[in-house]
């Protein structure tokens, strides 16, 4: 089953009609989590993950009001590196060590950029692209959800 856009966005409406703040969905090797967050001073808003065979995020339907809103807030520094799973984000291999990337740093394609603990496991996140860092999105110690950005290149 491949979760097409059409099934997402009913799954949205779903989400967005109900008094539901998450929906996750597993098939296989692909997965699917849509959240409702409440922004103070504004309307619930949906926010739709990728599935899991994508490499890249998926971005949630245009009719909905969280894409109109990260379109609004910043445009890209460059192309994002995203957290291939949900885990722990760390910046250096250890936490005495230099961390892997700083903002300005120059990064060659599969160049280890960062950590991503999950379940005990320290994975290495690789740079798909060679570039400069023009932005680290996450803080050393932070949770991470998959499909979320960490860091663009340039």
């Amino acid at each position: 089953m491949k979760f097409e856009t059409d099934y997402i966005e009913k799954l949205a409406k779903v989400l967005a009609d109900t008094g539901l703040t998450e929906i996750s969905l597993e098939d296989g090797d692909q997965a699917i989590t849509l959240r409702k967050e409440v922004v103070v001073a504004s309307a619930p808003q949906v926010v739709a993950a990728a599935p899991v065979a994508q490499a890249a995020p998926a971005a949630a339907p245009a009719s909905t009001p969280a894409a109109a809103a990260s379109e609004v807030k910043s445009a890209p520094k460059g192309t994002p590196i995203t957290s291939p799973m949900v885990g722990t984000f760390y910046k250096s291999p250890s936490p005495d060590a230099e961390p892997f990337v700083k903002v300005g740093s120059t990064v060659n394609k599969g160049d280890v950029v960062c950590i991503v603990e999950a379940m005990k496991m320290m994975n290495e996140i690789e740079s798909e692209i060679s570039g400069t860092v023009t932005e680290i999105c996450v803080e050393d110690g932070q949770p991470v959800e998959f499909g979320q950005v960490l860091l663009y290149v340039e």
